[in-house]
Parts: C-alpha cells; sequence; structure tokens
C-alpha cells in the first residue's frame, strides 16, 4: 500500500467546499463528501485542512456565490484569501447508487490561491529519466504522455474568431472579416515542391530540399495563369517575439499545395519555440530571482474518476484500506460497500490517492507482514 505525502509544499493549507451534486441521484449530500474529503485528506501527511463548517461560514459571511461560472474562478480566491489557504478544492459528485454493483463519480479541482500557480500535470515530479522509472504504474505514465500530448496539440489547434465560427465556409474572392481573401477553391497542383535555402551565415541545414515530382516544362500549358501564380516566396514569421532567427532558413518556397485557403504557411522540419515536452515533468532547480506573473484562471489540479464496487483493483485498494486500519467491525472490506457512508470516504481515500499518486505524491511503498494469531 503506497504512503501518502504531500508533494506540494506551496499547497499546504487547504479548504474544501461542499461537493455540488450532479448526478441523478437527487439524495447526495454534498457536505457528507466534503467531510469525507477533508477526513482523508487531513490524515495524509504535509496538508493543513479547514473545517468545512469554517468554510461555510466564511461563504456565508461574505456572501461568496460559486454558482455563477463567469466569476467562479474570482470568487474561490477570494474565499482562499479570506481563509488564507493555499487551495480551495471545488469538488462535484457526477454518479452515485449505493446499490450493488456501487458507483461513486467524483471529480474535484483544486484552485490556487496566487493565480500565477499553473497547471500540475499527471506525471509531474516522478522519477523520469532514473532507475525508478520502472515503477511508475502503467496507468500513471499513460496519463502523463496524455497530459503532453494534449499540451503539444494545443500549439497546433487553429484559433477561430467569433465570426469565422458563425459563418458558413465559402469559397469567393470576398474578404471575410476573420483574415484575408479566400481563393476559391481550385484543384491541387500537379507538383509538391518545397526548396528552403539556409540562414544568414549560408550553413547548410539538413532536410534543405524537399522534392516529388516535378512537372516537366511541356505540361506548362495545362496550369491557367491564377495558379502558375500561387507560387510564393514568404518570409516566415519569428516563432518567438523576442527576435530568435527561424533553425529552418530565412526564405521558404513553395507552391499552394503548401497554402491552405486561408493563407497560412506551413513548415517542415520546426515546432514552436513553447512546444512541450518531457522536461517539463522535471521541476526546475531553485532561480534567484522570482519568475514572472502570468494569470491561470483554471485550477492547478484536476482529477476525475468513477469507481465501482464490482472493479477488482478497487476491491483490492479498499481490501488493503480496510486491513490497515484494522477495522474491528463484522463484515470486512465488503461491508464497506454496503455501508454508504465508508463506500463515500473509501471512495474520496482513492480519489486523492491517485492524484497524488500520478504527482510524486506516494514514493514509497508500505509492506506489513501479518501472522495468524495461532503461531
Amino acid at each position: 500500500m503506497p504512503v501518502l505525502h504531500n508533494p506540494f509544499p506551496q499547497l499546504s493549507r487547504v479548504a474544501v467546499v461542499p461537493f455540488f451534486n450532479q448526478s441523478d441521484e437527487s439524495t447526495v449530500d454534498g457536505r457528507e463528501f466534503a467531510l469525507a474529503y477533508f477526513g482523508e485528506l487531513q490524515g495524509i501527511p504535509g496538508f493543513e485542512v479547514v473545517p468545512v463548517g469554517v468554510v461555510e461560514e466564511a461563504l456565508i459571511q461574505n456572501r461568496i456565490s460559486l454558482s455563477d461560472p463567469a466569476t467562479a474562478a474570482d470568487e474561490i480566491r477570494r474565499l482562499g484569501r479570506v481563509l488564507g489557504v493555499d487551495a480551495v478544492v471545488i469538488g462535484a459528485v457526477t454518479d452515485f447508487s449505493p446499490y450493488y454493483p456501487q458507483r461513486c463519480g467524483i471529480h474535484v479541482e483544486w484552485y490556487s490561491t496566487n493565480s500565477g500557480f499553473h497547471e500540475i500535470p499527471a506525471g509531474y515530479g516522478l522519477p523520469w529519466g532514473t532507475p525508478e522509472e520502472e515503477y511508475i504504474s502503467e496507468t500513471v505514465a499513460f496519463e502523463a504522455e496524455l497530459a503532453l500530448a494534449k499540451a503539444q496539440l494545443e500549439t497546433q489547434s487553429p484559433v477561430c474568431s467569433d465570426e469565422s465560427l458563425l459563418q458558413p465556409h465559402q469559397f469567393d474572392d470576398s474578404a471575410t472579416p476573420s483574415g484575408p481573401p479566400i481563393q476559391r477553391q481550385r484543384a491541387p497542383l500537379p507538383t509538391t515542391v518545397i526548396e528552403a535555402e539556409g540562414g544568414s551565415d549560408g550553413r547548410d541545414v539538413p532536410g534543405d530540399s524537399f522534392e516529388t515530382e516535378t512537372p516537366n516544362a511541356d505540361d506548362a500549358d495545362v496550369l491557367d495563369d491564377a495558379e502558375q501564380d500561387n507560387t510564393i516566396e514568404a518570409l516566415p514569421p519569428p516563432l518567438d517575439t523576442s527576435g530568435d532567427s527561424n533553425p529552418v532558413g530565412d526564405r521558404v518556397t513553395a507552391t499552394s499545395a503548401q497554402i491552405d485557403t486561408t493563407g497560412a504557411k506551413y513548415f517542415v522540419g520546426e515546432t514552436p519555440t513553447q512546444w512541450p515536452d518531457a522536461a517539463g515533468f522535471v521541476p526546475p532547480g531553485p532561480s534567484p530571482v522570482r519568475p514572472p506573473c502570468v494569470d491561470n484562471p483554471g485550477p492547478v489540479m484536476t482529477h476525475t474518476r468513477i469507481f465501482r464496487g464490482n472493479d477488482p483493483e478497487f476491491t483490492s485498494a479498499l481490501a488493503a484500506y480496510v486491513d490497515f486500519r484494522d477495522d474491528a467491525r463484522f463484515g470486512g472490506w465488503r461491508s464497506y460497500l454496503e455501508r454508504s457512508d465508508d463506500f463515500i470516504r473509501f471512495s474520496c481515500h482513492y480519489h486523492i490517492s491517485q492524484m497524488l499518486e500520478a504527482r510524486g505524491g506516494a514514493t514509497e511503498t508500505r509492506v506489513v507482514q501479518r501472522w495468524s494469531d495461532n503461531r
């Protein structure tokens, strides 16, 4: 059974808000879930959790409302400042059934009172690149790879204005409010040629020339004048506003096969300067100066899971949980599934355990050997 601890000293004092009920079960009590989450989180070394009653009183006295999504983040941070905590936990019950097979879906978001703290993805702080990497579970490794892929693809997703989203896609020669004129859609040219020259220093850059079938000069008459004019010579914009030069080259010559209908250019072999890579999972060393404050309106940690009473992994973890607590009540771990309050409490514990384990909060495993009373 993993031994949990707080891997983030800057998020040590925490407040838990009564959970919201987003399930179809009308009898779900959000305060009961908040109390269970509070109790399990308080039992982990490194956390100091404000009692739920104190949080409720602060919400009432300061007239803090979390019902409006547009102002929820600001209100959450105001609550954090009122309580003097580092983070505020906002939870929701997404699914619940006390009958076999029991179900409990929990979605939790941790908001930092300091808006300069950014998201802590799954995989952060784990021993990547060390001999201990082989002990990272496959589930955590998958979460880390997924988090990295999502961050990378965000840099490759198009940014569309509201006007372009509301208007149908038309191929005409008129200008649109969201960008340059859109040319009439034509058949692709019978060639795809990209030539990139070296930088201003004259060095040869790997992959300077990429060619496919080059059209014969005799075939030029099949291209109309408009299509022949589609060959462009453009200076690619710098990838960084600081003025760094383009590592591939200063000039790119391409046909319209490399230009989409909105005029965007594609360059082979380049990635953005802010391209996320696996090095981001390793915490940086100390710096003599504070980092600049970049506001983060979202949570610093998010974890969503649904637990089922007939899942072998869930019941195995429940058996270990009950065994380490030496619960003398009749029925063992199976009785926890039948008692709604115990099922909720363990679901909160397992939810916290998975969230912290995926972020370096469970680096040790405790092994206890037991002998029969007859020995």
